[in-house]
């Protein structure tokens, strides 16, 4: 197989796992007791497991160098808990207060946050269609939120809230281990940072009563673990090998349309027209920021 197809092949499976693993844990929360807190850790515990279980077969002598190098340790923490412990939970809690087309719509707002930081960090104002796709961002927010009436919202204050959490704590995602993934590679990090936001989980499998699960509901956390975070997170990143990360950031799209194809379809949830303009514009948004302006074809 070509490279190419096979690194676009790679994020598209690894986005469409994600997305279907948005609609999993909405049929989780709809039909089951499962309380958020208990499946967040039950996911990245086994998951991080998992990967680092890979991580220690194929990249030993880089797991070792990790744990060896102090600051790495102090970063991984900080990622473990500000970035992927954060957008995992505030992802399921968002979820659970609208549907996984919407929290994963809102999610994608995460480029427009990395603009803001960006432009913070450089004392550099956005490029100009940096900005423009701020506003389109913010436009299909607000469509997202009030169904294009200024009078009402159509989700509640808690989803909302939530989705804007999950998008500012994916942009930490995004940003905060860059240096250690060039260091010591995606697998490792991500693997260890997992493991260790789901440790703090802990106390919650002896605080809480274990729910009551059928069959398909175990089949559809294993998905969540297996499929949705293991298979998605490594098909994804590994994609990077192959095509460059704009392309790979283009086809994460395909992330919020499998959501909303599998949640309409399978779980009959209330995503209409406006709904489907505003995520629309959400993710035009995130195209706009993959534009090349004059003065990066200069430096090319």
């Amino acid at each position: 197989m070509n490279q190419r197809y096979r690194g676009i092949t790679l994020a598209v499976v690894g986005a469409c796992f994600w997305g279907a693993s948005g609609t999993a844990v909405e049929f989780l929360f709809s039909n089951t007791n499962v309380d958020t807190s208990w499946l967040v850790g039950l996911r990245l515990i086994f998951s991080g497991i998992l990967l680092m279980l890979y991580a220690c077969y194929k990249y030993w002598d880089k797991v070792k160098a990790m744990f060896h190098d102090k600051k790495a340790v102090i970063m991984l923490i900080l990622f473990a808990f500000l970035g992927m412990g954060s957008s995992q939970l505030s992802y399921f809690v968002a979820v659970k207060y609208s549907n996984a087309p919407t929290a994963t719509v809102i999610q994608f707002l995460a480029p427009v946050f990395i603009i803001i930081y960006s432009s913070i960090r450089s004392k550099m104002l956005p490029r100009r269609i940096d900005l423009i796709s701020i506003f389109v961002a913010v436009g299909g927010t607000f469509i997202l939120a009030t169904g294009g009436r200024f009078d009402q919202l159509a989700l509640s204050p808690m989803a909302c809230l939530w989705g804007l959490i999950a998008a500012i704590s994916e942009a930490i995602n995004t940003v905060m281990p860059g240096s250690l993934f060039k260091k010591y590679g995606t697998i490792p990090v991500v693997g260890t940072a997992m493991l260790m936001a789901g440790i703090a989980f802990l106390p919650n499998y002896f605080t809480q009563p274990m729910p009551k699960l059928t069959p398909v509901d175990i089949s559809v956390i294993v998905y969540i673990i297996i499929g949705g975070t293991l298979l998605a997170y490594t098909m994804y990143l590994s994609s990077v090998q192959y095509i460059d990360p704009s392309t790979v950031g283009m086809l994460g799209a395909f992330e919020p349309l499998i959501a909303t194809i599998l949640s309409v379809t399978l779980l009959h949830a209330d995503f209409g027209p406006m709904d489907m303009f505003g995520g629309f514009l959400i993710i035009v948004a995130t195209f706009m920021q993959l534009v090349p302006t004059k003065d990066m074809v200069k430096n090319e």
